[in-house]
């Protein structure tokens, strides 16, 4: 990626299909640097209990088992995937304000960037005169996503299950962002991605029409509240 006219740029994918190691080459390649927005979803639920904000605690609260994925259904783990990143869209859209009052360059990246808040990121930018986009990598193969665990965290055994939720929310976010005009690239071949994600990046695809900058939290968010029950290959 030889040259960049983006000022921030939101990258986002299911855990385990190379988010991070994707945002590291283009950080490397236009002297950008990386915002793990995981930092921001471990500091916000430090700050709060399961009582104070059911949503952002869907797998760490007092019901929840220590592998969610292997106890629960999947279609039940990916409820919760998706109610805890809609609800912390609000943190999400900080991130974005706070990084447009700087002229430096950045790659915020990670599982929880859903397409609704990053269209509102880009429709901020357009707004206020900075240029934001946002691309989200796609890896729909469970069996592809275990392995890549396998490789990155060998000590944690078979993760069957956490892969299959992997894959059915990479499904997810995928047809979310096409649906509010964000560009989608699928992770392999891996070989080439680097050259994909520049094109994706290059084409600045327009936010759908209702990503207003200050439309308030998706329903979901705000309806699931009351609920109870990380990447290179």
């Amino acid at each position: 990626m030889p040259k960049r006219t983006w000022e921030l740029v939101l990258l986002g994918g299911a855990s385990g299909v190379g988010k991070s190691v994707a945002a590291a080459r283009i950080a490397g390649a236009t002297g950008a640097f990386v915002v793990e927005f995981d930092d921001v979803v471990s500091a916000v639920q430090e700050l709060t209990t399961a009582e104070q904000h059911p949503a952002l605690h869907h797998f760490d609260g007092p019901t929840a088992p220590e592998r969610p994925e292997d106890s629960w259904p999947p279609e039940r783990v990916l409820e919760l995937q998706i109610a805890t990143a809609e609800a912390l869209e609000p943190a999400a859209l900080g991130v974005v304000r706070n990084r447009l009052t700087v002229p430096v360059p950045a790659v915020v990246e990670g599982d929880y960037l859903t397409p609704a808040v990053c269209a509102r990121a880009v429709a901020l930018g357009r707004a206020t005169g900075r240029d934001v986009r946002a691309v989200f990598l796609h890896e729909g193969d469970a069996e592809r996503i275990a392995a890549n665990y396998a490789a990155r965290e060998p000590a944690g055994g078979e993760q069957t299950g956490r892969a299959e939720v992997g894959a059915r929310y990479s499904h997810w976010l995928a047809d979310e962002a096409r649906r509010h005009a964000l560009p989608v690239v699928d992770c392999r071949p891996w070989s080439t991605l680097a050259e994909r994600l520049e094109a994706a990046l290059d084409a600045a695809p327009d936010a759908a029409p209702d990503a207003a900058p200050d439309a308030p939290p998706s329903a979901a968010a705000t309806n699931r509240t009351d609920e109870q029950p990380q990447e290179a290959p």
